[in-house]
């Protein structure tokens, strides 16, 4: 189950302005633990479903490892995990979104696992509003603002926020890895 995104109109009026001018962004929304987020169409690459990974050994526990998308290693972060939301099994809704993120005057590419895909809307930027100031020790940067979809509650994230700061490992450190891993293991014998 692969979707390649096509940035086209939705279809639809959930009450959020459709037309595609200055004045607004299309988001692709996904649902977790019954709230729906939403991180800008243009910043995604593809919606896989949900494949095992590679796992890569001292990682954090919310990177669940990497895959090869057509010759690119990809790292796979559990958004769940990420938040600090109860984990749960994967199921068949269970998607990866697969974004390009900017880390650090470069582009990567990191796959984000969530319990399923929602919808694509336009946002006029005049509707978003910002998230609330919970104090000091509650880093909300990367909550880009909050709006209305319907009769729902969008939380709109900054995935640059949220992901350029990972501290994951270069591409080719991660090639080189995973052939180490892929490499049959040499016995010693004994003379």
């Amino acid at each position: 189950m692969t979707e390649q995104i096509q940035n086209e109109q939705p279809q639809h009026d959930h009450g959020i302005k459709q037309d595609n001018d200055e004045d607004s962004q299309q988001y692709l929304t996904f649902i977790m633990a019954n709230e729906e987020y939403g991180v800008e169409i243009l910043s995604v690459q593809e919606i896989r479903g949900w494949e095992s990974t590679t796992v890569i050994p001292n990682a954090p526990s919310h990177v669940k490892g990497v895959i090869n998308l057509r010759g690119t290693i990809v790292p796979i972060i559990d958004l769940r995990q990420r938040f600090g939301i109860e984990v749960l099994d994967y199921g068949a809704t269970t998607v990866v979104i697969v974004v390009k993120v900017a880390i650090a005057n470069e582009h990567k590419v990191i796959g984000i696992v969530v319990d399923a895909v929602s919808d694509v809307f336009s946002v006029n930027n005049d509707d978003v509003r910002e998230a609330p100031n919970f104090g000091e020790g509650t880093d909300l940067s990367f909550i880009k603002g909050l709006t209305n979809a319907s009769d729902k509650m969008v939380i709109l994230l900054d995935i640059n926020m949220l992901l350029g700061s990972e501290v994951l490992p270069e591409a080719e450190q991660l090639s080189n890895l995973i052939n180490t891993l892929d490499a049959p293991q040499q016995q010693v014998v004994n003379a």
